[in-house]
């Protein structure tokens, strides 16, 4: 497939460069930059400090290049992102979008749109995460009802959304396993006095450093404790994920696809 890449000199947009440049399925041809990115015009390889030529420009108009792909990867700002979807309907072009904090009026955006191209999402493009996520759902469905349930997540300081969208999908996975819907029971944080509210999902937020990513849930129950934890060490996992995301677009219709579709 050949790929547009936003963002090559953000922090996932290297990975994703390096990333999807060896991989077999995929042929890099441009990078977008932000309008006025002092690095327009140069090969993406280096922009994404590969070291190497990777035979593909940076333009900063998503309108210039969009029509020689077949999809393009978004692993950028919410802004961006409506943007990008804008285009990826009128040229009928497929997207994988690792992006998040989105609103829900945005999140409705995407889903019109996925009614016109094949767009998939994920939060978190890490198999062990999203294999995570398949055995919290099932751990849910067999202590609904006798666990509280907490979830700590970790992020850099620079990590502009809370709580992270990995700690939502991971939630929501739980929420579908106690059969209830999520946004009815995820609480944030707490302070004050009071008992906690049973059946919910309570969720806590650390920003501190240059932490990559951690996810931590709690079933408490009397007498003892499960957890399950994922700390990604670095975030080449997350763009080997999103490089293989976007392989499974090849050829598919138009609709919603998850990283949970991948792995199956």
């Amino acid at each position: 497939m050949k790929v547009v890449i936003m963002a090559p000199r953000g922090k996932m947009g290297k990975l994703i460069t390096k990333a999807a440049y060896y991989h077999q399925g995929l042929e890099i041809v441009a990078g977008v930059a932000p309008p006025g990115s002092d690095y327009c015009g140069q090969d993406i390889g280096m922009v994404a400090g590969m070291g190497i030529e990777a035979g593909a420009p940076v333009v900063d108009d998503l309108s210039k290049v969009i029509d020689k792909c077949d999809l393009i990867i978004d692993f950028s700002t919410v802004e961006t992102t409506m943007a990008v979807l804008e285009a990826a309907v009128q040229h009928g072009k497929a997207v994988a979008c690792g992006t998040t904090g989105f609103s829900p009026e945005q999140w409705d955006k995407m889903r019109q749109a996925a009614r016109q191209i094949p767009l998939l999402y994920g939060a978190n493009t890490s198999r062990a995460v999203n294999l995570l996520s398949s055995i919290l759902e099932l751990v849910a469905t067999k202590l609904a009802g006798e666990a509280d349930i907490e979830i700590i997540e970790m992020h850099g300081r620079d990590k502009l959304d809370a709580p992270s969208g990995t700690s939502k999908e991971l939630g929501q996975a739980i929420a579908k396993g106690l059969g209830q819907d999520w946004e009815s029971i995820a609480t944030f944080s707490r302070q004050g006095s009071g008992l906690r509210i049973p059946g919910t999902i309570g969720y806590h937020s650390v920003r501190a450093g240059d932490i990559s990513s951690s996810h931590t849930v709690i079933f408490g129950l009397k007498g003892e404790q499960l957890e399950f934890t994922h700390h990604a060490f670095n975030w080449e996992c997350f763009a080997e994920g999103a490089c293989a995301c976007a392989a499974f677009l090849d050829g598919k219709p138009a609709g919603w696809y998850t990283v949970q579709d991948v792995l199956r």
